[in-house]
């Protein structure tokens, strides 16, 4: 399929009937606010002034010399405001969701990182929120919870099913259903309907955009490989939009393989699942041979979704992007080493895109350029990793200084 909806046979609009009003209304005043100067001006001041990008891109020299081989380099979306990529995004929604006259903002949430940035953009803007959250998610990331509330939004702790992510985007969307004259749902990755799939991967792409210059401005070239964590995708599709033209620049995203992909306990969607319907889009999904939905596996809360964005597994089908698994124990092991190293809590998420970095950078030349993408800080994950470390008693830092 090559209509506008669809990335080849992916996306598209697989919602009931009454949703297909509000999706037509939310693409057609997106497609008139990303001509609009006036919202694109509005949009980029905030990203400066009150997120602080752009963010910075950091050399991780001590972790690079240990591994002995490639440089690794950091796009720093931990140093924004709310400490993740994930606000980019809700700014850009919120100003259209203010553009469309609608007055409530809600969104599902996982590692509650952008339940954090919703309920944030909601307190700037003067809008009620509400964020829906699997209730294992609620215990694993009571820091962003508390954050939330501090924030002014009420929390939902979904139970039903298996109480995360996928869980608590079904109530997200069941609100919208019944609220939708008045309430603008925030999805927070490149899945669900068309126009969330581009939308969210337009707002994100200042990532890639900033990284592009910044290593043209600091090395005169581009990255040999870009890399970045999958779960729905949206900052590893922020990166990747803006190198895709470059056919010299390698995209890597990394999914979560949990306890091991043989295991069943995972997340890894495009390694591990087949094509399927989930939260109104196409997609490559974790489900049995008669097509329900299976539980998934992972120790970084916003990886735990048995789907994927419809674009990844374009990107995966057509080559242009590889998806490589790391599981929980490597992602552990390569918080501890940025932490070590390099003095940077990095998010469990981002974690497994460091780990990809550190599994490649030994076997390539010391002049080769690995932009890893750290989407987010780990202050929210410190509780999940100790508990991690006692449960499983390893994953110590081999050959720290």
């Amino acid at each position: 399929m090559n209509d506008k909806t669809h990335f080849g046979v992916y996306g598209g609009q697989y919602v009931a009937e009454t949703l297909m009003g509000p999706l037509n209304e939310l693409a057609a005043a997106y497609d008139e606010a990303k001509k609009d100067p006036e919202f694109r001006r509005e949009f980029r001041e905030i990203l400066r002034d009150y997120v602080g990008r752009p963010s910075a891109i950091t050399v991780a020299k001590r972790l690079s010399a240990h591994l002995g081989g490639a440089t690794i380099v950091l796009k720093r979306e931990d140093l924004n405001h709310t400490g993740a990529h994930k606000v980019n995004n809700t700014i850009g929604q919120a100003l259209l969701a203010r553009r469309m006259g609608k007055r409530r903002l809600i969104a599902e949430t996982g590692a509650g990182m952008h339940g954090v940035a919703t309920a944030t953009v909601a307190a700037l803007f003067g809008m009620p929120c509400e964020v829906y959250m699997g209730a294992i998610d609620v215990e694993r990331q009571k820091p962003n919870v508390e954050r939330m509330r501090m924030l002014g939004a009420k929390v939902h702790a979904v139970t039903e099913g298996s109480a995360t992510l996928k869980d608590a985007m079904n109530e997200a969307l069941r609100d919208w259903v019944t609220n939708c004259d008045d309430t603008f749902y925030v999805i927070g990755t490149v899945a669900g309907p068309y126009p969330y799939p581009d939308m969210v991967r337009d707002f994100q792409r200042v990532i890639g955009d900033e990284a592009r210059a910044q290593f043209l401005d600091k090395f005169g070239r581009l990255p040999d490989q870009a890399i970045a964590c999958v779960g729905g995708g949206s900052n590893a599709m922020g990166l990747f939009a803006a190198f895709v033209p470059d056919k010299g620049v390698k995209l890597v995203g990394v999914e979560a393989g949990g306890k091991g992909i043989a295991t069943g306990q995972h997340a890894a969607s495009i390694n591990g699942g087949r094509l399927g319907v989930l939260h109104g889009a196409k997609t490559m999904l974790l489900q049995t041979d008669v097509g329900n939905i299976v539980d998934t596996y992972s120790v970084s809360a916003g990886l735990d979704y048995p789907g994927v964005g419809p674009e990844h597994c374009f990107l995966h089908d057509t080559g242009r992007a590889e998806y490589a698994v790391v599981n929980d124990e490597e992602a552990v092991a390569a918080f501890d080493a940025l932490c070590r190293f390099e003095g940077i809590i990095p998010a469990l998420e981002s974690s497994h895109a460091l780990a990809e970095a550190i599994k490649r950078a030994p076997a390539l030349p010391k002049d080769a350029l690995l932009l890893v993408n750290l989407s987010g800080r780990g202050d929210k994950d410190m509780e999940n990793v100790i508990k991690w470390k006692m449960e499983n008693g390893k994953c110590k830092m081999e050959n720290a200084e």
